[in-house]
């Protein structure tokens, strides 16, 4: 597995959020405030019950590990006692000492380093102070928040949310791509925390238009024929949005201005535009039948499904600034096939596609500076996206929680 992950979150100063352009100025488009999508609105923190990833699992040992997911700080630490990943709300209740500084002073627990508050890791339970003595009459009256975690593919799910009367949460699967989790696979990643908001970085993944003009000096792209334009609709299936385009226009002439193509005469010819058209797909891609090859499901998971792999994004709120991405390449391979995808990921993918052309996507999440907006044809994807949303059975994450 490859990572690049931190936690190290710098805050910096939030932009002012500012309402429809004042008078004079150019005119405002109806919508262009948000206030037609509420629930998208109020969600800059993500929606409460769901699972996100973290950080990679073997990121996590004996040291504790602090990471913030839907504003809600959590400490991940190993139980040496069971080997599994616990999950605690990053606070002692005493003075509010972030648990991530503790000690591993006993099998199973953590301590705070503050006065040696001792918390069990399975249930949070105070189980010993060390500076009041073997009898302190405190123990078992105060407890910590824990959190439900799970190791899938290389990596800790963290659940944000309300669990059932009896204790458990939903099964970590629900927030997974089911050929994720059904099929033999081999794969790549990278695990960074971003400047943005992570609706900014859903909506330029799913964003019909950009790929085309931003990413057009990327070396990824520098053998790869892209269109210009695309007529595209959004259809959805199975709790996923679907990008399917009906019409791809190579090259235009736009009047009074010239001629844009992207075609050069060193590209080959172009990918298809669903990953099962030219019947060359890997069998787990065209086994999904997919009408188009990028598409988008709560709680911000992104696929970008191509004939012989599939590239996956995660975008895990950490604050209202920040967005934790998570990027994997995914082949559904074994054997040869499977190491020698390994050992291009390694030598180019990682750097060509999860380093300097998704880059060029932070770059643009980063600086962006919405709403007010003022929407185009191509934005059906972004509208469609948020309507999704409007329309689901979403609980926003509102406040900074502090656990269950």
């Amino acid at each position: 597995m490859t990572t690049e992950a931190t936690d190290t979150v710098p805050r910096r100063a939030r932009r002012p959020r500012r309402g429809p352009a004042p008078e004079p100025g150019p005119p405002v488009q109806a919508g262009s405030d948000w206030t037609s999508w509420s629930t998208y609105d109020r969600a800059e923190l993500g929606f409460r019950n769901h699972w996100y990833p973290a950080v990679w699992a073997h990121e996590v040992g004996r040291k504790p590990v602090p990471v913030t997911i839907c504003g809600e700080k959590v400490v991940l630490v190993r139980d040496d006692r069971t080997g599994r990943i616990r999950g605690l709300h990053d606070r002692c209740p005493h003075r509010g000492v972030p648990l991530s500084l503790g000690r591993r002073q006993f099998p199973g627990t953590i301590s705070c380093p503050y006065h040696g508050w001792t918390y069990d890791l399975e249930d949070g339970r105070l189980a010993a102070v060390i500076t009041d003595g073997p009898d302190s009459p405190i123990c078992g009256k105060v407890s910590v928040a824990t959190y439900p975690v799970e190791e899938r593919l290389g990596l800790v799910f963290v659940y944000i949310g309300e669990l059932s009367e009896d204790g458990t949460a939903p099964p970590v699967e629900e927030d997974i791509p089911t050929e994720l989790t059904e099929n033999t696979l081999v794969l790549g990643g990278r695990n960074e925390i971003r400047d943005g908001n992570w609706r900014f970085a859903a909506e330029n993944g799913f964003d019909e238009g950009h790929a085309k003009y931003l990413h057009n000096t990327a070396l990824w792209r520098l053998f790869k024929v892209m269109p210009t334009w695309n007529k595209t609709r959004i259809v959805e299936r199975d709790g996923w949005l679907i990008r399917v385009q009906d019409e791809v226009h190579w090259e235009a002439e736009f009047p009074g201005v010239g001629t844009f193509s992207n075609k050069r005469w060193w590209k080959r010819m172009p990918l298809p535009d669903r990953p099962g058209k030219n019947g060359d797909a890997n069998p787990v891609i065209a086994g999904l039948d997919l009408p188009g090859f990028v598409s988008i499901r709560l709680p911000g998971i992104l696929r970008v499904a191509y004939p012989q792999f599939i590239h996956y994004e995660w975008y895990v709120p950490v604050d209202a600034d920040h967005v934790r991405y998570v990027q994997l390449m995914v082949r559904f391979e074994t054997g040869l096939k499977a190491a020698a995808f390994k050992a291009k990921y390694l030598g180019a993918i990682r750097w060509l596609f999860h380093g300097q052309f998704t880059a060029q996507d932070a770059w643009m999440v980063d600086v962006m500076d919405s709403p007010p907006e003022r929407l185009y044809r191509p934005d059906l994807s972004l509208t469609a996206w948020r309507k999704h949303i409007e329309d689901s059975d979403v609980v926003v994450q509102s406040v900074a929680g502090r656990g269950h």
